[in-house]
């Protein structure tokens, strides 16, 4: 079972609003959305928490409501939150962005000689099978 997002209660099995807490959520997004940090908001809003505990509620769509919460903040306001997230993320260097990967191209081709021994131990016919196999390499490394 999920953790119940802060701003709720559980009731007979149902996700309600607990008013108060409801309220200080609304306040740490309109805090946010004026420029407060995310601690200086959650401080305004009378939420003692860190800071990834306060970034995770911005991030947190339950607030918008579903079919089992109901709607803490109006969407938008979370997409002006999100936007504002991502701005001052990126004014500060913090935006990343995966490295595009490069495909490793080893230039070794293989061939392999047709084989006229056999042998009754499996691996003396193994050791034979891949002595077969020879390496092609030009100079050009292709």
């Amino acid at each position: 079972m999920e953790h119940t997002p802060y701003g709720y209660r559980i009731e007979n099995g149902q996700a309600v609003l607990d008013e108060k807490a409801a309220e200080q959520v609304r306040t740490i997004f309109r805090s946010y959305l004026t420029g407060d940090a995310l601690a200086t908001a959650a401080q305004k809003a009378g939420i003692k928490a860190f800071h990834a505990g306060i970034a995770r509620m911005l991030h947190n769509t339950r607030y918008l409501g579903d079919a089992y919460y109901p709607a803490i903040i109006d969407p938008n306001t979370f997409a002006a939150v999100e936007t504002e997230r991502v701005r001052r993320a990126e004014k500060l260097g913090r935006v990343w962005e995966p490295k595009e990967e490069k495909e490793v191209v080893f230039p070794t081709a293989f061939r392999l000689c047709e084989g006229t021994e056999q042998f009754d131990d499996p691996f003396m016919q193994a050791e034979y099978a891949y002595s077969l196999i020879e390496t092609e390499v030009l100079e050009d490394g292709t």
